[in-house]
């Protein structure tokens, strides 16, 4: 049965202020902090955040032990400067007086023991699980339209809000497109759902959509708004009260909004605040850079691709791509390609996209994919430098 042509489909995207994205930043920033420190950190790092408080919990491991207790003195600082760069000054939710509670302890040696490399072992994967990637053509950044366009939706709400040209505007958001496709392409958007929180008591919806309507259309491609697409912006009245004061916030729970929003599977494992031996984390970014790389190739326009492991062993242990009937070669062909053309083992992802370094805090909102390289590393997974070994590989 051929796959539906014209249909339409949602995706959502939350701001650096929504309660959960808060943790995920902190949690990141916390990674930062120690991959700064040393390479080899080990992080694995959760945050929970409230009413006037937040706590820090999860496990961290230097080499340097003298220097480990050093850092578990930052963790409040630190915690701190994220709350401000986000933008909370509420007077129950504070950057200089919401209580931080650290409660971060060293790493387990018995979870050390199955990662450690030794001289008669490889460093082993730091759990099991499964992971995907996806690309497909229908941007330029190979992302699905729908995530990607609620994600930049946000983004400049947030640039406005920062730069002091809508100072009305608060640090939470949600934003959601629906999105219209003919033939396969995406073509306009049906429906605009917005709720950001605003600073003055006296906006209506009709206030905030007049300040936010103008940064929407400049951000969606031209023609996609029309008069049949409907609005709703703060469509439940007031959003006065934001952040963690007006809902908990934890890392970790938003691994749709951080992917591909919904448009593809997802293996479960969240993000931010694991270091890059965690494959949660590294063996996602490979799989997004090998399906992007697929896609840029012109071996396929649509790409997943699944990678599994086991904690303790490097190597995957399964290797699946799916080019959705889009393939100009055999997916069993690409499965063989991709294993060649990249070392899969933790070891060999960290070192092929450099990930021991303190790139993430900046991953932590707004997407992990789709985004741009950076010149110090950041979004290295975003490259298409694999095209050439690919086709040659296949």
């Amino acid at each position: 049965m051929a796959s539906r042509k014209s249909y339409s489909f949602t995706s959502e995207s939350v701001s650096e202020g929504h309660p959960d994205k808060v943790c995920d930043r902190i949690s990141d920033a916390v990674l930062d902090a120690l991959l700064t420190e040393e390479p080899e950190a080990r992080v694995a790092c959760e945050t929970f955040a409230t009413t006037d408080r937040v706590v820090i919990g999860g496990e961290i491991g230097l080499a340097d032990k003298a220097n480990l207790a050093r850092q578990m003195e930052r963790i409040e600082d630190i915690a701190r400067a994220c709350i401000k760069d986000i933008g909370y000054e509420q007077d129950k939710f504070h950057h200089a007086t919401c209580e931080v509670t650290n409660l971060l302890h060293e790493q387990s040696a018995h979870i050390a023991q199955g990662v450690d490399a030794s001289n008669e072992k490889e460093e082993g994967a730091g759990d099991q699980g499964i992971m995907f990637g996806f690309a497909c053509d229908e941007t330029p950044e190979l992302m699905p339209a729908p995530i990607l366009y609620a994600h930049a939706i946000l983004r400049r709400l947030a640039e406005v809000r920062k730069d002091g040209s809508e100072p009305s505007l608060g640090p939470d958001a949600k934003s959601q497109l629906t999105v219209l496709y003919e033939d396969g392409r995406p073509v306009g958007v049906s429906s605009v759902v917005l709720s950001t929180q605003h600073l003055d008591e006296a906006m209506t919806s009709d206030d905030v959509r007049a300040v936010v309507e103008p940064y929407i259309r400049e951000t969606l491609p031209e023609g996609w708004l029309s008069d049949a697409t409907e609005w709703w912006v703060n469509p439940t009245g007031k959003f006065v009260i934001g952040g963690p004061d007006g809902d908990a916030g934890l890392t970790g729970r938003k691994i749709i909004v951080d992917t591909y929003g919904g448009a593809a599977p997802h293996g479960g494992g969240a993000f931010s605040g694991k270091d890059p031996t965690k494959v949660d984390r590294s063996a996602a970014y490979a799989a997004r850079y090998l399906a992007k790389n697929i896609v840029a190739s012109g071996l396929a326009s649509r790409a997943t691709l699944q990678l599994s492991y086991a904690i303790g062993v490097a190597k995957p242990l399964s290797i699946y791509v799916d080019t959705h009937g889009t393939g100009e070669v055999e997916e069993a062909a690409i499965e063989r390609a991709v294993a060649r053309v990249m070392d899969l083992t933790p070891r060999g992802i960290r070192h092929h996209l450099g990930l021991n370094r303190p790139i993430y805090a900046r991953t932590a909102a707004y997407g992990h994919f789709g985004r741009a390289p950076d010149e110090d590393g950041g979004f290295s997974w975003e490259r298409t430098d694999l095209v050439e070994a690919l086709k040659a590989a296949v």
